[in-house]
């Protein structure tokens, strides 16, 4: 049962909704592994064309995962997936013309015509339904009560992974930090940067092409990109910097009492070092290329958000140049 007062209000109950979501870091992030099976056990078992893994925060829902969709989030307010974590029984409607609900919906009516959907809450422990698990068809079906059960078990999987990958503090892949933990040591960094007005600069990167590394030669492959060029970012910084793999390819370095110019060479080094590594395992030997972002701290104005925002604009901007190169957030703005 959801542990919140029975007198709470619609919008105090939201609130602490949305806290839970918060809490899990997960919105906006990149593909993951677990998420993406999840998604085609969906397809697979149900033998349906579409499924999805979807996180709903106030305004839009989300898709972690998919298999059979081209987008990557939605308004709430006109998904089947809106209504299903209302409640924490799941939604089965067999053909979605016949109700009420639904009939009129822009995903029935228009263009995709969806005609049957099944959906399951993403529930916490603490009782808050914070996405679903869903298969959708363009042809009214049944739903057996035990199909319903393998939905509510793919559901529990999807929390599950939720769960260890809040707990995780060390990436199971690179050893780098996990982004959550990332985000807990950087809030650290930040305050007493600001609070004793030293220095700290940020440094955000990713790999160039990573999706061509593993749709050309596997996710074995990418895999053995990721721990190299993990290994290579934690040798090159200060043993006080802080490493993090935030998902994905993409990474961050926190480096307190560096300025700016100080974590440019940073990223220059490290930018180098990778476009001259080669990774054994291909004819010839592989080679990737990296884009990087870096900034520094105004302590008067940023948070770690705002520190990795301005980092994050300024890598954009370094693959707007044709990636392989570093950029200043001075530079890109």
């Amino acid at each position: 049962m959801p542990i919140f007062s029975s007198a709470a209000s619609p919008a105090e109950t939201e609130t602490a909704r949305l806290a839970a979501l918060a809490r899990y870091d997960i919105l906006d992030t990149p593909p993951e592994p677990a998420f993406d099976r999840v998604a085609r056990l969906v397809q697979m078992i149900f033998k349906v064309p579409t499924s999805a893994v979807s996180l709903i925060d106030a305004q839009r829902q989300w898709i972690k995962a998919s298999c059979g969709m081209d987008v990557s989030e939605m308004p709430a307010r006109d998904t089947f997936c809106s209504q299903t974590i209302r409640s924490d029984m799941p939604l089965v409607v067999q053909d979605l013309t016949q109700d009420s609900r639904f009939r009129d919906n822009p995903y029935v009516v228009g263009q995709l015509a969806i005609r049957f959907y099944a959906g399951m809450p993403i529930r916490t422990a603490d009782g808050h339904n914070i996405g679903t698990v869903c298969a959708m068809d363009q042809s009214p079906r049944s739903f057996s009560d035990t199909e319903v059960q393998i939905l509510r078990e793919l559901a529990q999987i999807v929390m599950d992974e939720l769960e260890l990958r809040r707990l995780a503090s060390t990436d199971g892949l690179t050893g780098l930090s996990t982004r959550r933990a990332f985000k807990e040591e950087g809030d650290r960094f930040v305050a007493l940067a600001r609070r004793h007005r030293t220095p700290l600069s940020a440094i955000a990167f990713d790999i160039d092409h990573f999706k061509h590394v593993n749709d050309t030669y596997g996710h074995a492959m990418g895999d053995l990109v990721l721990k190299s060029i993990s290994a290579i970012a934690l040798d090159t910084p200060r043993d006080s910097d802080l490493v993090g793999r935030l998902g994905g390819e993409e990474f961050a370095i926190l480096l307190p009492g560096a300025d700016l110019a100080s974590a440019l060479a940073v990223a220059e080094k490290l930018r180098r070092t990778i476009e001259t590594s080669q990774f054994a395992g291909t004819e010839p030997p592989l080679c990737v290329t990296s884009s990087f972002g870096v900034t520094s701290l105004d302590p008067d104005i940023d948070d770690l958000t705002g520190l990795m925002v301005k980092a994050d604009q300024a890598l954009y901007r370094a693959k707007k140049n044709g990636r392989n190169c570093t950029v200043s957030w001075h530079e890109a703005s």
